[in-house]
């Protein structure tokens, strides 16, 4: 048995470089401003999809992601450890989408592609931590949904084996395929990169990335398909124009505040005793601080 995995992959601004530019004037991210990063939860679905591809011979990984043309870089992030190609969906049109509108476009994108067994993503990005478009991509489609999967058990008869992490516990379910998984963190931490696939990879490009790489790169790139990154627009995926990007978006930020927090006051032990202990605690808990 064979399968044909779509593994759904984001790039994000890095979390901890996030400085006064991170935002637009419109309450959309700035992202061609701020350092850019594998969604971490999306790494674990990836290391759940080459599982599977280890498991079952003759299986597929297509990375799917959605961005600007540098996103890209998380297309050759996966083929460096072992996803068999993938497609960059980007348009000006998708601009400033919302999860409602990247749902859209991912669903359009994924009926594009023939004979899905199986659409892995991770639980949710670290840029927006809604957890809203996998679900919302299942819903697009009309397949079943597998959340807060922490590992991938099995496959037989047309269905797949999932062990879900709860807050108290875990639980094993099973669904029909094709269906979307998205994957926790608690799940297997993705491998790291092949040393011999990133000397396969590392030309490997999208159509939006030519014009910034050199001649000679770009021959190389022409003369092996396997380091041609599809890119997609809208219209190549049949996409509405008002489902899409802002159009198709109805959140909206209203306003943006920088917060810092710095220390006003600060409290002292009372003594070294355990009764000076608890009155801190005591105090603490009651302005909020902790508890």
């Amino acid at each position: 048995m064979s399968l044909n995995i779509v593994v759904l992959a984001k790039q994000v601004p890095d979390t901890h470089n996030v400085g006064k530019d991170a935002m637009k004037e419109d309450g959309t991210i700035n992202r061609a401003a701020l350092p850019a990063i594998f969604n971490p939860e999306d790494l674990n679905a990836l290391e759940q999809a080459l599982q599977l591809k280890d498991k079952y011979e003759g299986s597929t990984i297509t990375m799917l992601t959605m961005g600007l043309p540098r996103a890209s870089e998380v297309i050759r992030e996966g083929l460096y450890r072992g996803a068999d190609g993938g497609i960059v969906l980007t348009d000006r049109a998708l601009g400033g989408a919302d999860t409602l509108a990247t749902s859209y476009s991912l669903a359009q994108a994924v009926k594009h592609l023939d004979n899905v067994d199986i659409i892995i993503g991770g639980r949710q990005a670290i840029d927006g931590d809604t957890a809203q478009v996998g679900p919302q991509i299942a819903e697009k489609l009309g397949l079943p949904q597998v959340t807060y999967a922490e590992a991938i058990l099995d496959i037989k008869d047309g269905k797949v084996t999932v062990k879900r992490r709860l807050e108290n516990g875990f639980e094993v379910v099973e669904s029909p395929m094709p269906c979307v998984i998205t994957v926790n963190g608690s799940a297997d931490a993705c491998r790291p990169r092949n040393a011999r696939r990133i000397q396969k990879y590392k030309y490997a490009a999208a159509p939006g990335e030519m014009a910034a790489i050199s001649d000679k790169q770009k021959a190389i790139i022409e003369a092996r398909p396997e380091l041609q990154i599809k890119q997609w627009g809208a219209a190549d995926v049949n996409a509405d124009p008002e489902q899409i990007g802002m159009p198709g978006s109805p959140t909206k930020v209203k306003s943006i505040e920088n917060v810092v927090f710095t220390a006003k006051e600060s409290l002292t032990l009372d003594g070294a005793d355990d009764a000076g202990l608890e009155q801190l605690i005591k105090t603490l808990i009651t302005n909020h601080t902790i508890g």
